[in-house]
């Protein structure tokens, strides 16, 4: 059904989506009895850190051998495939950046906070 230019068919079926997303999240998480509560998995900051940095890294290495393949003349590596690869390194370069410039901004509130 269409209603003012916008399908609201989409929309109902992203909503479904979401929904079977958040039933599943709840099922998994509610590993234990029916009325028990399961504890949540606890995060290590360092390794979600470390993990984000790896990706970064990957995706830098990926986008550099693209560009070695497109210079060496392979046939299989379009040019507009290199630009993509090289900007999504660099936005993902420069989010980690950001991110850093956050906490280390976060650092120098908390060390200059009085007890």
């Amino acid at each position: 059904m269409k209603l003012g230019g916008i399908d609201t068919s989409r929309i109902d079926a992203m909503v479904a989506q979401l929904r079977a997303a958040a039933a599943k999240m709840e099922a998994s998480s509610s590993v234990g009895s029916p009325g028990e509560a399961a504890a949540p998995a606890k995060i290590d900051f360092s390794e979600a850190l470390k993990a984000s940095l790896d990706q970064v890294n990957q995706t830098q290495v990926t986008s550099q051998q693209l560009g070695q393949r497109f210079a060496m003349g392979d046939d299989k590596v379009s040019l507009s495939d290199v630009m993509i690869s090289m900007q999504k390194a660099n936005i993902s370069f420069q989010t980690t950046v950001q991110v850093r410039n956050k906490l280390v901004s976060a650092y120098h509130d908390i060390m200059n906070m009085q007890i």
